[in-house]
């Protein structure tokens, strides 16, 4: 998918920029990163890190796509907003990865490995 595609499909819509949702999208975002600092990485928590690491991510993107206009309503198109609207080609890749690796635990009940939650804290 890609940019056009997510305005055609519904996915991105052009919003006036609010202060007040973009400073509580930092706070969320702020909090689900201290969050994942504090809690230990083992067998049991490596996918909770995993997991609030990219959301601490990706509601920080939503709070920069509405600074710039952008209420993006699905995590294919963070992914394209990162890759076609800021030129992140690089940094679009790796999103997509995480986003890839979050939707398995959270949706196919796809493990993740500690020494996999490791690595993939380090590339953020």
């Amino acid at each position: 998918m890609n940019w056009e595609e997510c305005k055609k499909r519904g996915f991105i819509r052009e919003k006036i920029p609010k202060k007040e949702k973009i400073e509580s999208l930092l706070i969320s975002s702020k909090k689900k990163l201290i969050s994942h600092q504090q809690l230990a990485i083992n067998e049991d928590t490596a996918s909770s890190k995993v997991s609030l690491l990219y959301d601490s991510v990706r509601i920080a993107l939503e709070a920069l796509a509405i600074k710039k206009g952008y209420k993006i309503y699905n995590h294919e198109c963070i992914t394209c907003f990162l890759k076609e609207i800021l030129n992140e080609k690089e940094i679009s890749e790796k999103f997509d990865k995480y986003r890839v690796i979050r939707n398995g635990f959270n949706y196919y009940g796809e493990d993740v490995a500690v020494n996999e939650a490791k690595i993939k804290q380090q590339i953020f």
